[in-house]
């Protein structure tokens, strides 16, 4: 099988407040798992000869999901780290405008996280206005907004949280809080 793209490291995490090594090892190889079928199926699709067959099209369709489960979890643990980090600069400014506050929009961010059901809470921002909002995306192949750029990603799939959380969703999503890496956040804003 050839190798397109390589897991990304993200051993530096381990540690980290509020998420088990365990747990974050258990998740580190779901995201290599991602990375592993988008190169075997990029290798597949690429030797068909057929691209019109119903093998072709269902390895098309499966290869939306791997690839974009691989990125969003890339966006998820580069937006994490063990340092101290503050909201601060144009992002700030830019939820302060669109929400009001940054309270504003830390409640809203937490309450989508709260909704029942897989997905991922992501802030966007539209960079044909420069505007900003946050959403849940529930399938990651799908629902994402069209040309926007994704600022914050915070994983609400049950592995990212059972482990340590159980049930208890709001202890996790208040733990992610505290490790979010504003400065890698405010590194993906455009330079509008």
């Amino acid at each position: 099988m050839s190798t397109i793209y390589t897991a990304q490291d993200f051993k530096h995490l381990l540690g980290i407040a509020g998420f088990s090594d365990t747990l974050l090892n258990n998740h580190f190889t779901l995201y290599q798992g991602y990375v592993k079928n988008v190169n075997m199926l990029m290798e597949k699709l690429l030797g068909m000869t057929d691209q019109l067959s119903v093998e072709a099209n269902e390895l098309e369709r499966r290869f939306g999901w791997e690839f974009d489960g691989m990125r969003m979890h890339e966006l998820y643990f580069e937006n994490m780290t063990k340092e101290k980090s503050e909201l601060g600069g144009a992002l700030k400014e830019k939820i302060e405008k669109s929400y009001g506050s940054y309270d504003k929009w830390l409640d809203c961010f937490k309450a989508k996280g709260m909704m029942r059901g897989i997905g991922w809470v992501i802030l966007f921002e539209d960079p044909t206005n420069g505007e900003i909002f946050t959403t849940w995306v529930r399938e990651h192949e799908q629902g994402i907004p069209a040309n926007c750029t994704i600022l914050l990603v915070m994983d609400c799939w049950e592995h990212a949280y059972m482990t340590d959380y159980g049930i208890k969703k709001n202890d996790y999503i208040n733990s992610f809080i505290n490790v979010i890496d504003w400065k890698a956040v405010e590194k993906r804003l455009s330079k509008k």
